[in-house]
């Protein structure tokens, strides 16, 4: 029985995926964040459950990819959809315009009409780097590439920010479709990066080792303090410069 508790940790993980992308596609994008928060959070005990227990197997590996595949690779998409559909016509996705063209009203499909579905390269970049990894024995203690939990919590911050947030900077920043796009292009350009990245994967809990590990977590908790959901971005941006920097560290030492 003690086999199944992370897969059913993993199946959590799907679950709450599943309920992020019913309210992404609603476009109630804060209820989504919620969920996919959650399902991360199941996400990581799964594996920690599975080294604890000592009954990791290839089944949980493929299981947790899937899952995975849900809450971090069509959940972030929607999201960037429903950001760039909102970026070119800020009263949002309307059922109507759609029963219009299947009517004969609308005249054809525009390229506005087209635009917002670029936010499914986020989708395609996390399925690639999904099955990418599961193949790839040099990602068993480190990461190459932006995990796509962590790019799926940079994606959800932007309309966090948005109605959290108080300042018309953010709006009119986040709401650039050209900021959108850019956004977009990096996001499934890092997932899929030639980069080591460390994992927050603790072997002791000691801080010999894990230097780069603790300096991160403190850092990460001020800027959240101090920031709070603006605080998302940076500390993505600074998950990924730690990781160059160690990384040029570790070459010097060899």
């Amino acid at each position: 029985m003690k086999k199944q508790i992370p897969n059913l940790l993993t199946l959590l993980n799907l679950l709450c995926g599943c309920i992020a992308v019913i309210f992404a596609v609603r476009n109630q994008l804060d209820t989504a964040a919620l969920f996919v928060v959650i399902g991360i959070f199941f996400d990581f005990f799964d594996g920690f459950a599975a080294r604890a227990l000592g009954v990791s197997s290839p089944l949980g590996l493929q299981l947790d990819s899937l899952a995975d595949m849900v809450t971090s690779g069509v959940t972030p998409g929607i999201v960037m959809f429903q950001l760039l559909k909102s970026s070119v016509s800020p009263n949002g996705w309307e059922l109507t315009s759609t029963l219009q063209m299947i009517s004969g009203a609308d005249k054809g499909i525009t390229f506005l009409d087209v635009f917002p579905y670029l936010g499914l390269l986020i989708t395609l970049g996390s399925a690639y780097r999904l099955a990418n990894f599961n193949i790839d024995e040099n990602q068993t203690a480190s990461f190459i590439g932006l995990p796509t939990p962590a790019n799926t919590l940079f994606i959800l911050s932007l309309p966090l920010i948005l109605l959290y947030e108080t300042g018309d900077f953010w709006s009119v920043f986040i709401l650039n479709p050209y900021v959108l796009v850019v956004i977009t292009l990096l996001s499934t350009y890092m997932l899929n990066a030639k980069i080591p990245l460390f994992a927050l994967k603790f072997k002791t809990f000691g801080f010999k080792g894990n230097e780069i590990r603790f300096l991160f977590l403190g850092a990460s908790i001020v800027l959240l303090l101090l920031l709070k959901f603006t605080a998302i971005p940076f500390i993505i941006f600074l998950y990924v410069l730690l990781s160059v920097i160690h990384n040029m560290r570790e070459k010097k030492s060899v």
